[in-house]
């Protein structure tokens, strides 16, 4: 297989990335030109002791850090891809390489590590840097759907230490719609198996069927989100989590939704 061949499957991919790190579509391909030009120039160059897709992000982060990354860009300041780009671009630009090489791209921390130049470690205090700027710049208030007391209570713990609100906790699937309806939740972590054996999915689809809003699911049983029907999750967490997980999902999630309000 050429190296042409290789590399095709992953430029969609490349071109996400580089829209979200420049903040425009039309200044990120410019950077996946300028990487596959100088590909093509020196095809000898091109890094052959590691799998195409991070010799191909690799050859990118060469040509990103030899220009001026902080250009202007001229997206709509409309749209609500405009105000993630808006939030992104206050990120310190090597924070913001770390997060969405790991959070967007899913390259491992060694993988980042390698991309940008910087220790595993050095990553990973990246990406938490990048994760409370962007905290900064976001508040929400949170429905909780959850109907073990004690994960409740946990979760709560997790939002609020990212100085959102916790607006209700709803145990069942009733709850959880007329607590939607009356309080209007600027994000919604939902269970899917509920105190009385109702689905918590059941009650996301309620609720995404009034307005819109993100949702985390936060679940022992992630194989019956796997349908491919709606509500299919953004954010899938599976039980027994992590909290840092929660966070960085909770934090992505609210990063990309325009009705979130900036922190005071």
């Amino acid at each position: 297989m050429s190296l042409g061949q290789q590399l095709a499957p992953h430029l969609p991919f490349l071109r996400r990335y580089a829209r979200a790190l420049t903040g425009d579509q039309s200044h990120g391909d410019n950077y996946v030109r300028a990487t596959l030009e100088a590909i093509v120039a020196a095809p000898d160059e091109f890094p052959r002791d590691v799998d195409a897709r991070l010799g191909l992000y690799r050859t990118f982060h060469a040509i990103w850090s030899s220009t001026d990354p902080m250009a202007p860009s001229d997206f709509d300041a409309g749209s609500g891809e405009a105000l993630a780009q808006a939030r992104l671009s206050r990120v310190t630009p090597l924070s913001r390489q770390a997060l969405l090489l790991t959070a967007m791209e899913g390259f491992t921390t060694d993988d980042a590590a390698y991309l940008i130049d910087h220790s595993p470690e050095e990553v990973e205090a990246l990406v938490d840097e990048a994760l409370t700027e962007i905290e900064d710049q976001t508040r929400a208030n949170v429905l909780i759907i959850e109907d073990e007391p004690l994960i409740a209570m946990d979760l709560e713990t997790i939002v609020r230490d990212q100085g959102h609100e916790v607006c209700g906790v709803a145990v069942t699937r009733d709850e959880a719609v007329a607590a939607a309806r009356a309080l209007r939740p600027g994000l919604v972590l939902a269970d899917i198996q509920l105190a009385d054996d109702s689905s918590g999915i059941d009650a996301v689809k309620d609720i995404l069927a009034e307005f819109s809003v993100p949702v985390i699911f936060i679940t022992a049983f992630p194989e019956r989100l796997l349908t491919g029907e709606r509500p299919e999750p953004t954010f899938l967490i599976t039980k027994p989590f992590q909290r840092a997980t929660v966070k960085a999902a909770i934090a992505q999630a609210l990063f990309f939704d325009e009705a979130t309000v900036p922190a005071a």
